[in-house]
């Protein structure tokens, strides 16, 4: 199942998208779902009542993707873990860590797919986006083994985790770097964990439809239940928090590593089996 937000009054509304691009919208009132985080914390019960719900509904329900303004499809994340150094270059050997490095951004800093952004120049001029498969938690977890760790994944999303690459924010101060408005894209939905293997998906970036990154979750020094597991031990996970699980390296060929964001690009990150999600930087 896939699921996001749309705004709607200026509000993020929850919304199912159906296998012709078309959108529902979730109605709270008989659901009793009232958003992405209550459907993550009602576990296969919330998506099962969904599933009947949506079922019962006409085929002229939903409405155009092209017709909605998508929300980030989760609007209002408890928490956003990322992890950094986690993908090995092509070619080597993906050796597991035993201490992800794990540092964060700010649950405020979420925008949704078609966002334009952007942002004040004197604090940080050299601004870069990234590729990173999301987990969306699901049921609360703390001190869970790694071999319970997937059940506690409610689904899967692309993050753009723009960053900073400026020395006073990149050097020392990762969390302000990367928590600027609008510096976490999260959509365009959620697919949920029923429907992905997430452990060899190919990913990539694009600015302007030439490629910054392209890669394969295979490439993960540390798995997702390693890292959902490592997490678990020093904090609650709690329904709908985010973990973006790293980034793959940049590629060499033009543009080149060196290429950052300038005003008028489109920048894409894709997941295959989840979709795409743009952000136009103005």
């Amino acid at each position: 199942m896939r699921l996001g937000t749309i705004i709607v009054d200026g509000r993020p509304r929850p919304v199912a998208v159906r296998a012709d691009d078309t959108v529902v919208l979730i109605d709270t009132r008989a659901t009793g779902l009232a958003g992405i985080r209550a459907i993550a914390a009602g576990g296969s019960a919330a998506l099962d009542r969904l599933q009947a719900w949506l079922d019962d509904q006409p085929a002229d329900a939903g409405m155009p993707l092209d017709s909605v303004t998508l929300g980030p499809a989760v609007p209002d994340p408890g928490a956003i873990y990322t992890v950094g150094e986690n993908y090995a270059a092509p070619g080597e050997p993906a050796v597991p860590s035993a201490r992800p490095l794990i540092f964060g951004k700010a649950a405020t800093s979420v925008a949704g797919h078609g966002a334009v952004l952007t942002w004040d120049r004197s604090l940080a001029p050299t601004v870069d986006a990234e590729c990173e498969l999301g987990v969306v938690i699901g049921e609360a977890a703390t001190a869970v083994a790694p071999e319970d760790a997937l059940a506690h994944v409610f689904g899967y999303t692309c993050i753009n985790d723009i960053s900073s690459r400026d020395a006073w924010l990149d050097g020392d101060q990762w969390l302000l770097g990367k928590s600027m408005p609008g510096f976490c894209p999260v959509g365009p939905w959620v697919v949920t964990r029923d429907e992905i293997d997430p452990d060899d998906l190919a990913l990539g970036c694009r600015i302007n439809d030439e490629a910054i990154q392209d890669g394969r979750t295979a490439q993960m020094r540390t798995g997702i239940s390693a890292v959902i597991a490592y997490l678990s031990q020093h904090v609650t996970l709690r329904p709908g928090d985010l973990i973006a699980t790293g980034t793959p390296p940049r590629l060499d060929a033009p543009p080149g590593p060196d290429r950052h964001l300038r005003a008028g690009d489109v920048a894409t990150v894709w997941i295959d089996r989840i979709g795409e999600l743009t952000t136009t930087i103005a």
